[in-house]
């Protein structure tokens, strides 16, 4: 037998976060790095101090959300919550901000609270300003403009001495290989809202080629919700986001064949044994009090009663109407027998038929289902004898051909109520439990089947959900083709994967399969999943602090600000390219113009522009 797969949502609150005491290594003999993997989906801090007091792990993670109530009339103020405060997110839904337009930050001031709240809870003590250098990721490719004014919220509102840029998934990947650094590879990103192609060449990432597709685990929960409120409209308001990513993250998994996959759900042996039921929650209050009368028994049986002799005679009209549908078929077949062909071809073509053996095939099917139909009016005839006023009445038998009209007749029985009107003796029966009609609890569950394939796999194809965008197959064979041979045989070589929509079962193998398809006969690759997808790029954030923390590589200070402005970045091996902006130079007046021939034009506005 199949186990039992039926989850349950486990629905957890968040709990607040504590304001932490910072250990006195982080202060002395000089101000450690604080850590911010500023991630679109979660936010991870914590301190770069290689002294092993302090824990060399993200000590806050929280979701990178803000809410701000509207507060009570006549009363205090707006109360905004952030991260981990708001407690569960569905009931804030529609107050919910995030200072992220795809996984670029652009509302500074939200970006603002979550950074108050990095600080506050660390228990950053220093007084109008934040004394600790900050490493801080960003978004590949990241725009001169959030940066620029992500610069001006860290040096002019905290007063940091220093900051240093990274891109998260260049952490992670020197995080993973800072043995083997530098070293040449080609890393797939994928987080919550975009996933990346990076080309990474002798520990440098090589910008000019990098690709983006705008897919990740947004938007796979998304059409997850989608697909299960169209298949349980009952249940619209249970099916919400916060449970779609719960799903995604633990029963979904990556097909490496989809097609495959597919062919495979529609056998029902493997439906059975691979479908997962989650549980909504449910109230039996529901069924109300158990119904004990006599009255109501007894009404239920006559309704069963009746029901049997509703189909009963259903059976005999279908009876008789296949059998003169047969007698028919029979007679044409005669004409053939007979020798009688332009009857006979007359007659199929009345008949809609191709051909004898159609007719054949036709009869003994019909023959079959004649029948098959005797045979259950004999049977019902022997079940109507039966006393079926009991304790526990058993189920009709049903015809399954007409199963949608029995249904109909159990919604309308009571029509019938003048027509089998009859007498009843009043005999003493015990009085038992009147079974619900179906089953509450299986009522409440949804059964993940094809879904747990369908919505991981957008990434793969986008046109699931109508984006007109390619694949990561196409994309990371794009990006590979821009290279010579020799490069791409290295790259192929360290293929890396990192990022929370990384973590899907089987996104390995399949990776390895799209490789395999497009890489030339007899060559080489290797596919590495990172050690730990979701936090690899705080953890290699914190590696490359607390190894550059005494060198000026990679680091913007201060002076570095004010001189060269806020977009102004200083590489390093994690770092995006610095592209400064170039403004188009000033064509030179004509020296020809006199001062007369201006002076004489002022009178004449199109002459002067």
């Amino acid at each position: 037998a199949a186990p039992t797969r039926v989850f349950a949502f486990r629905d957890a609150r968040w709990a607040p976060d504590p304001v932490l005491a910072p250990s006195a290594a982080v202060r002395s003999p000089h101000p450690a790095p604080l850590v911010i993997d500023n991630g679109s989906f979660q936010t991870r801090a914590g301190w770069a101090c290689p002294d092993p007091a302090v824990p060399a792990e993200p000590l806050l993670r929280f979701r990178s959300l803000a809410a701000r109530s509207r507060g009570a009339r006549g009363g205090a103020g707006a109360e905004t919550q952030v991260g981990n405060d708001l407690g569960s997110l569905e009931p804030l839904r529609w107050l919910l901000r995030s200072p992220f337009d795809r996984n670029v930050p652009v509302q500074l001031e939200l970006q603002e609270l979550l950074l108050d709240h990095v600080f506050q809870r660390l228990g950053v003590s220093s007084q109008g300003c934040v004394d600790h250098p900050i490493v801080l990721t960003e978004a590949v490719c990241n725009p001169l403009y959030s940066r620029q004014m992500m610069s001006e919220l860290l040096f002019e509102c905290y007063q940091v001495p220093k900051v240093s840029y990274g891109v998260d998934s260049l952490y992670s990947f020197y995080h993973n290989r800072r043995q083997k650094w530098p070293c040449s590879g080609l890393v797939i990103s994928s987080g919550y809202q975009c996933t990346h192609i990076l080309p990474v060449l002798e520990g440098r990432l090589d910008a000019k080629h990098c690709k983006r597709i705008n897919l990740g685990g947004c938007q796979a929960a998304v059409y997850l919700q989608r697909l299960l409120q169209l298949k349980y409209p009952g249940h619209f308001a249970a099916v919400t986001l916060s449970r779609m990513e719960e799903i995604l993250h633990e029963h979904s998994y990556i097909a490496e064949d989809y097609i495959e996959e597919l062919q495979k759900w529609r056998c029902p042996e493997y439906y059975e044994n691979n479908v997962h039921k989650m549980q909504l929650p449910f109230s039996n209050k529901l069924l109300g009090s158990t119904v004990a009368s006599e009255e109501k028994q007894e009404k239920r049986q006559q309704q069963l009663r009746r029901l049997q002799e509703l189909n009963a005679r259903r059976r005999e009209e279908k009876l008789q109407l296949d059998q003169e549908r047969l007698d028919r078929l029979l007679y044409v077949q005669e004409l053939l027998e007979d020798g009688q062909m332009d009857q006979f071809h007359k007659a199929l073509v009345e008949l809609n038929m191709d051909s004898a053996e159609e007719l054949q095939s036709y009869i003994n099917k019909l023959s079959l289902s004649v029948e098959q139909t005797k045979q259950k009016i004999l049977q019902s005839e022997v079940n109507i004898e039966v006393d079926v006023v009991d304790s526990k009445p058993e189920t009709p038998d049903l015809d399954p051909l007409g199963s949608e009209q029995s249904l109909e007749d159990v919604e309308s029985i009571n029509e019938f109520e003048p027509l089998f009107a009859e007498e009843q003796p009043e005999v003493e029966k015990p009085v038992a439990a009147v079974q619900p009609v179906f089953n509450l609890a299986e009522y409440h569950q949804l059964f993940l089947g094809t879904e747990r394939i369908r919505a991981p796999e957008i990434v793969f194809q986008p046109s699931l959900i109508g984006e007109d965008q390619a694949g990561i197959a196409e994309t990371m064979q794009y990006v590979l083709e821009r290279y010579s041979k020799e490069q791409q045989a290295i790259l192929v070589q360290n293929v890396f994967l990192t990022g929370g929509n990384t973590m899907y079962p089987g996104l390995k193998a399949r990776i390895q399969k799209e490789l395999l398809e497009m890489r030339p006969f007899q060559s080489s690759f290797q596919v590495h999943l990172a050690s730990s997808p979701v936090l690899d790029a705080w953890y290699g954030a914190r590696d490359w602090a607390v190894e550059y923390t005494n060198r000026e590589e990679g680091w913007i200070t201060r002076k570095d600000y004010e001189e060269k402005g806020g977009e102004y970045l200083k590489e390093h091996c994690a770092s995006n390219v610095y592209v400064p902006i170039r403004l188009p130079k000033q064509a030179p007046r004509a020296a020809e113009a006199s001062a007369p021939s201006r002076a004489s034009s002022t009178g004449n506005p199109s002459e002067q522009a």
